[in-house]
């Protein structure tokens, strides 16, 4: 199929494509890498009168650190930076062990950073990471900006804080406190394929071993990526033994995950993947943790 008619606007600064969005609004989408709204506008699931394409917005394509820590990304850079970029793997490395697994090097070299997480679909990675490292997002307007917290920012199916004249500019990531360990697990038919169920990982021990404060959040288990809080709760305090990990995997699986059936999976099965990849998830992030006590 073939997308409605529609407008294109290319603006080459952030000034030129907040002003566009200011007087279009709902009926302008963004193009960026492109790789989800393009088959959406061909199947006419979405119809924008006015295409706005920010490939020429250099500003918004870059990956720094802050002097505090905090890692900065531009919602134009690609994914295959973030997969490859040192920086990325020596100040985020949950995010640097995760972008492999999104769709194919192909995908990876067009996707952006800001394009899927505004696209919010349930079952890509980099929402379920973004909450998972704490980042903060920032959304721009003419005239003004706004943080947002990315674990407040994914609102529903394809839905997110973003207002129709806001820009999705950057994400801030705070550095990880000492003592912390990450892992990202998911299960696919095919590497490459939606995940039927996939986990971000992190712990952070205190200076006995224990676990001070843990993060598990899941993509493919709901409306948005699903933050298992009271499974996190749990191992709070506790020693991640193999008695605390099952209890927490048994609470996220069976109580705070919603995930919906679909032709290759059921609700049930896509529990019980959830559950194993839990497991091992926190054995892995809390060895890591161990090792940089």
């Amino acid at each position: 199929m073939k997308p409605a008619p529609f407008e294109y606007e290319a603006p080459t600064s952030l000034d030129a494509a907040l002003d566009l969005m200011a007087r279009h609004g709902a009926d302008a989408k963004l193009l960026a890498g492109g790789q989800s709204l393009i088959p959406v506008m061909n199947f006419r699931l979405a119809e924008p009168a006015l295409l706005v394409d920010i490939n020429r917005v250099a500003e918004l394509d870059f990956l720094r650190q802050d002097a505090d820590g905090t890692l900065r990304i531009g919602a134009l850079t690609r994914q295959r930076r973030l997969e490859r970029d040192p920086l990325v793997a020596k100040v985020a490395p949950l995010l640097h062990e995760a972008v492999p697994f999104i769709a194919h090097p192909q995908i990876r070299n067009r996707g952006t950073f800001g394009g899927s997480l505004a696209h919010a679909d349930p079952a890509a990675e980099l929402p379920a990471l973004a909450v998972a490292l704490g980042a903060r997002l920032r959304l721009r307007r003419k005239g003004g900006d706004r943080w947002v917290d990315a674990a407040d920012f994914f609102a529903g199916l394809f839905t997110t804080a973003l207002e129709p004249e806001e820009i999705l500019v950057e994400a801030a990531i705070p550095p990880a406190p000492p003592r912390t360990g990450w892992a990202f697990l998911e299960i696919a038919r095919r590497h490459g394929d939606y995940a039927q169920a996939g986990i971000a990982a992190r712990v952070t021990l205190d200076e006995s071993g224990r676990c001070r404060e843990a993060r598990l959040v899941y993509l493919s288990a709901g409306d948005a990526p699903v933050q298992a809080r009271e499974a996190a709760r749990l191992l709070a305090g506790q020693e991640l033994s193999e008695a605390a990990i099952e209890a927490a995997a048994e609470k996220a699986s069976r109580d705070e995950i919603h995930p919906p059936g679909d032709v290759h999976s059921t609700p049930e099965f896509k529990r019980h993947l959830a559950r194993v990849l839990t497991r091992r998830a926190l054995r892995k992030a809390a060895e890591r943790a161990r090792e940089a006590a």
